[in-house]
């Protein structure tokens, strides 16, 4: 058991490899900055953007995960989504990668009786 109890942390290929990329631009640009080396300061905020854009890619490839929790034999980061290909609803990044995702992951309409009732109090 972890020291987290039993609940999905959400560890994925995506988010370790844009986390990893992301800390090191930052790292790196923090150390430019203390160098005072103009380059390093745009590598590293470059690299901070790509870290973004790679780990975009990876969940539209099916490394990251959908919104709330996964069944707990998805809990290992090895696993593979394999949902990913269709989109996922309420995801933005799914509805920007295009028009064939943004179709399939569109939240459905709700019907009349699954809204909340109005209150006439006011």
């Amino acid at each position: 058991m972890s020291a987290h109890g039993h609940v999905d942390l959400g560890h994925t290929v995506a988010g370790w490899t844009g986390t990893a990329l992301a800390l090191l631009g930052t790292a790196g640009a923090g150390l430019s900055v203390c160098t005072a080396w103009m380059p390093g300061i745009w590598l590293g905020l470059g690299l901070v953007v790509v870290a973004g854009i790679v780990t975009w890619l990876l969940h539209l490839a099916g490394w990251g995960k959908p919104s709330g929790p996964r069944p707990e034999s998805e809990w290992d980061w090895r696993v593979r989504d394999a949902r990913a290909h269709a989109g996922h609803a309420d995801c933005l990044g799914c509805r920007v990668s295009g028009p064939r995702r943004a179709l399939a992951s569109a939240p459905r309409p709700r019907s009349a009786a699954s809204l909340p009732a109005a209150d006439s109090s006011a």
